[in-house]
């Protein structure tokens, strides 16, 4: 994985994209943290992606810092399948994770603790940076 990409996963916020079986969209930021490609994020099981995600698992994520200068646009688009994490050992390293990179959830554990836990694992993903050129971008097909 570049350096770009790298950096990129380190922000702290993705939009997430689902849809239900109807093929209603719904977008929704929420706060990650990245294994390699693999996001995970905590959401309530009543909240409309998370519904969706009930009936369609495939699911769309871009992450990019917020520029003003078309120049510095930059991000990442990935497609993948979203499951709820269940097994203890991943669910208390994506936790261990979480913790470092947003210390304050410390302070909001019984709230966290009424949500789901998500990973989000890519099969395609596609890098842009237009500090490179317009419209600079490289794809991958993964798994």
């Amino acid at each position: 994985m570049n350096e770009a990409i790298r950096e990129l996963l380190a922000l702290s916020t993705m939009t997430l994209a689902t849809s239900s079986l109807q093929g209603e969209p719904h977008a929704a930021a929420v706060y990650f943290v990245a294994d390699d490609l693999k996001l995970y994020f905590f959401s309530d099981a009543n909240s409309q992606h998370s519904r969706d995600l009930q009936e369609n698992p495939l699911a769309a994520v871009t992450i990019y810092p917020e520029v003003w200068d078309w120049q510095a646009i930059r991000g990442i688009q990935m497609r993948g399948r979203v499951e709820v994490v269940s097994q203890e050992e991943e669910w208390q390293k994506a936790w261990e994770s979480y913790q470092r990179k947003f210390p304050f959830v410390k302070y909001l554990k019984t709230i966290v603790a009424r949500n789901l836990l998500y990973g989000f694992q890519p099969t395609w993903l596609r890098w842009i940076d237009n500090r490179l050129g317009l419209g600079h971008k490289q794809e991958w097909h993964l798994r």
